[in-house]
């Protein structure tokens, strides 16, 4: 039976999965690779070849090594890859990117992949090794964390901290955050329910004029198989 580990939560993932199981392994892309702390939850899953589906989910800029290190990270868990899958949502940093993604027509594409993965997994065929566009050496990793601002409208409620993936924020002081645990994945902003949390305007200016060109072209829901 299929089982799943909540890798959101910054302790110790302990989950087991056997050769009959199909697991979806979905990352968010940040700058092009697998955000560090799911590599490590990932690799603390344990199995003995179940089949895998790799997701990718990225800000409409571009997934670049996010796959391949995906699939590599999978392969030397024990998982056997069968699928990956591109996806695309909103940006996590500048919202006006991708805003309202997935929508309709992104739904309807992944329905379809979906269909076709399942044809995949009935057939029980699983390929050597999946092919997934991606360089290894992947791309360096860019900086994590971010500078987020606490505002006046922080209510010390502790509502980031318990939410926050990293284990980023203290509970008994939410107005700090540690910037070595902080993977810039934006979620306590987007949580907060007074909106007491922000980033630097000059910050988000100037992410915009480098990234708006990149991804003013829509891209769309990818498979491979």
């Amino acid at each position: 039976g299929a089982r799943s580990g909540n890798l959101a939560n910054p302790g110790e993932v302990k989950v087991a999965f056997t050769k009959e199981d199909v697991v979806l392994l979905g990352v968010p892309s940040f700058g092009g690779r697998v955000p560090p702390l799911a590599l490590q939850k990932i690799k603390q899953l344990k199995t003995e070849g179940a089949r895998a589906v790799l997701v990718a989910v990225y800000g409409n800029r571009e997934q670049e090594d996010t796959l391949l290190e995906l699939r590599d990270a999978a392969v030397e868990t024990g998982f056997r890859p069968v699928a990956g899958v591109t996806a695309i949502a909103e940006h996590s940093v500048l919202r006006s990117i991708a805003a309202g993604r997935p929508d309709g027509e992104d739904i309807l594409a992944l329905r379809d992949i979906g269909e076709k993965i399942k044809a995949r997994l009935d057939s029980g065929e699983v390929p050597e090794l999946l092919a997934l566009p991606g360089n290894s050496p992947y791309k360096p990793l860019g900086p994590a964390g971010m500078p987020i601002e606490v505002t006046a409208d922080c209510v010390g409620c502790g509502f980031c901290a318990g939410n926050c993936p990293a284990g980023a924020i203290v509970n008994e002081y939410p107005s700090r955050s540690d910037g070595e645990k902080c993977i810039g994945c934006m979620r306590c902003l987007t949580l907060c329910p007074v909106h007491g949390r922000r980033l630097p305007d000059q910050l988000l200016a100037g992410l915009q004029e480098r990234l708006a060109p990149a991804c003013a072209q829509r891209k769309e829901p990818e498979l491979f198989l």
